[in-house]
Formats: structure tokens, sequence, C-alpha cells
């Protein structure tokens, strides 16, 4: 049975749940819900919230890291070497500031652009060849200034709807790559504009 490792990455305290950091932690917790995962359960050894369950007949182990953003690498390596697992089969979802507020782009074997969860998982891993859920948190304005402070703050209630829209949209996308192949994803999530809630791009 192939077996898939889905890492939402985020901040581990209280306080940063609901922020814009964490929107990759957020949507591996829904789409346990959806799914009916079981409770997810700390592992101290794999630094890890985990939660296991089946798609399709494939067992799929969806992974909170204990480990703050941007030592995402440390926890991710962890759950990799300890399960047994192989890159190949690695989803890592994750809030993107270069792609615009909505959207939801697939990608693998691509550069960092600086995230530094992402830069985390790629000096760990000694590799960029992984498949990634990029969801874009940039707002109508463009980037801000001050990223660190932005991306530490939680959405705001227009931009709340739209998130809402676009976790539907990844754990639709997430499914069609365990079951249809991430090619399929891929197609699906990057030829598409982002949700309806959001203006048609210049």
């Amino acid at each position: 049975m192939d077996i898939f490792l889905i890492v939402g990455l985020g901040n581990p305290e209280k306080k940063f749940e609901k922020t814009r950091h964490n929107l990759g932690s957020r949507i591996v917790e829904k789409f346990a819900e959806e799914n009916n995962f079981p409770a997810f359960r700390l592992s101290k050894k794999l630094l890890s919230q985990i939660s296991k369950g089946e798609i399709s007949s494939k067992q799929v182990i969806l992974a909170k890291p204990e480990t703050y953003m941007n030592e995402s690498g440390k926890a991710v390596k962890k759950l990799l070497s300890g399960l047994g697992l192989n890159k190949e089969n690695l989803y890592l979802v994750h809030d993107d500031i270069d792609l615009p507020l909505g959207y939801l782009k697939v990608v693998k074997n691509r550069g960092t652009a600086g995230h530094k969860g992402v830069k985390s998982v790629v000096k760990e891993l000694k590799t960029k060849n992984f498949v990634r859920f990029r969801i874009g948190i940039q707002p109508k304005e463009g980037k801000p200034k001050s990223l660190n402070n932005f991306v530490l703050n939680n959405f705001s209630a227009e931009e709340e709807k739209i998130i809402k829209e676009v976790i539907k949209k990844t754990i639709r996308v997430l499914k069609i790559a365990l079951n249809q192949g991430i090619e399929r994803a891929m197609a699906t999530a990057n030829a598409r504009l982002p949700t309806k809630t959001l203006d048609s791009p210049k």
C-alpha cells in the first residue's frame, strides 16, 4: 500500500493558530476533520502532531510540526526517517506571500522563494525535489514591507472569507493528488483562476 505524508507548516503555539503563517497547519487540520481521521496525537520522537487514515486505499499520514516555522525541516526529516517514507510521497502545504490571496499552486522541485519553513525543509532533506501546495496570502496592494509582522498576524474578516474557500479547494486538490496523481492535481490547481470571491487578475 502506498503511504503519503502531508505536512502542514505553521507554528505550534495557540496564539499563532489563526495567523497567516499557520495556513498550512489549518488546512491539514480541516483535511483530517472532513475525511474522518482520528484526533491528532503528539509524537515527541517525530516532533509533530500526527493523525493517520486512508484515502482511496492509500495510507495517509497527516502531520503538524511542533517545531517553529524556521525549523520545520527538522520535523519533516524526523517524520520521513522515523516512518520509513520516501520524499516522493511528501506533500508540503504552506502559505506563500508571492502568490495573491486565495491562489493555489502545486509545484515540484522548485526554489523556496525565501519561505523560511520551506528553506528549512530543503536544508534538512538536501533536496527541493518534493511536492508543495502553495497558498497565496499576498494582499491586493502587494507585498508588505514588514513580512515578519504580516505573516504573524491574523487574516482580516474579509480575507478570512477567501481563505475558507481556498482551504476547501486545497483539500479537493490534495484528494485529486492522492486519487489521480500529482500531474492531475497540478493541472487542476494551476490552470484555474482563484476562487470566485477574488477579483479577476489584472
